[in-house]
């Protein structure tokens, strides 16, 4: 077994590694897998180190915290942290009648937007049970973003500041949840939320990597500041990032522009240059911010588990980096060695 550094999350006791798991993939997502699969690969993060395992309701239907659950009912609870989400309620429903999304072979429930103090109680409460366990480490206030509710954003964050917040800072005192905080896909988004409650951590996809850095602006300040500790998932921007700018590359979840074709292959011949594969850079960059803790790539099976903690293990020397800002390939304000 390996050892993985943990780092905090705010003043609560919780400590994750710094290589995390996200359990989309394990929830079906895009493609259907077996249960054996599923566990295998959780077998195989934590034979890697990996502690931290995140998940959601939405993720396969409730199918992820079944798979999660169980894969982890052997190991002694207080050798790993979980999260998962709140906002969507599980209905049962005739698997006929759900529509086909990104999670093909889900369970027969349909995800109902629910932000209420009832509703999050709920939430948690129902996740507890898939997961078998008696306590959820970090729970995150999941989706409530342009990106998912568009014009409804506003009436969302109303919502659960009003009705689920409240239930999640009494799980909170009551140590039933040790942190509480948002999994959402824009930092904005994050920033509204930071300057509107009491949170400990962000889990932010995609928005704070080789290509993405405008949350240098003011939202990561503002973490600085209030010791706010930020998960990132996504780092890949969808994969490119990882395979580098090849013909059918995805970025945030489409085909990448001629653009971001060009920048990434620009990024890519510096690290080529200094012996360092694209995907190891894109792992390490956000690890250098001092208000993150933990990056969580997605795995569907046991070898991308062993890809990714032997991408993460690669050294990097300092000079890619300088010569990264040097030609304006990442912001000269990004925190690096």
């Amino acid at each position: 077994m390996t050892s993985i550094p943990t780092r905090n999350i705010r003043n609560t006791g919780v400590n994750i590694t710094e290589l995390g798991f996200g359990g989309a993939p394990i929830g079906n997502l895009y493609a259907p897998l077996s249960d054996e699969q599923a566990e295998a690969t959780v077998h195989r993060a934590i034979e890697t180190g990996v502690r931290y395992f995140d998940t959601a309701p939405y993720y396969g239907h409730g199918l992820s915290e079944h798979r999660l659950g169980r894969a982890l009912r052997s190991i002694p609870r207080d050798d790993f942290v979980i999260s998962t989400k709140v906002g969507r309620l599980l209905k049962p429903e005739d698997p006929d009648n759900i529509p086909l999304g990104l999670f093909p072979d889900c369970l027969p429930f349909k995800p109902v937007f629910d932000y209420s103090y009832d509703g999050v109680m709920r939430s948690v409460e129902d996740s507890l049970q898939r997961l078998g366990t008696h306590r959820i480490d970090i729970a995150l206030i999941h989706d409530v973003d342009k990106w998912t509710h568009e014009e409804q954003e506003d009436q969302r964050f109303h919502e659960v500041m009003e009705g689920g917040y409240r239930a999640l800072t009494k799980l909170r005192s009551e140590g039933v949840i040790k942190a509480i905080g948002c999994g959402l896909n824009e930092w904005e988004a994050c920033e509204k939320f930071a300057r509107a409650g009491d949170f400990d951590c962000f889990l932010l996809a995609g928005r704070y990597t080789l290509l993405h850095q405008e949350s240098l602006d003011s939202f990561l300040p503002l973490c600085d500041e209030r010791g706010i500790k930020i998960i990132i998932g996504g780092p890949y921007n969808t994969g490119i990032l990882a395979t580098g700018a090849v013909d059918g590359a995805y970025y945030d979840y489409a085909p990448a522009t001629p653009e971001v074709m060009g920048k990434v292959r620009k990024i890519e011949d510096i690290c080529v240059s200094h012996n360092v594969p694209l995907a190891t850079a894109a792992l390490h960059f956000p690890l250098f911010h001092p208000s993150i803790s933990c990056v969580i790539p997605g795995a569907r099976t046991a070898g991308e588990i062993d890809r990714s903690y032997e991408t993460y293990s690669k050294s990097i020397p300092d000079a890619l980096w300088a010569d990264l800002k040097q030609e304006g390939l990442i912001r000269s304000d990004a925190p690096t060695p």
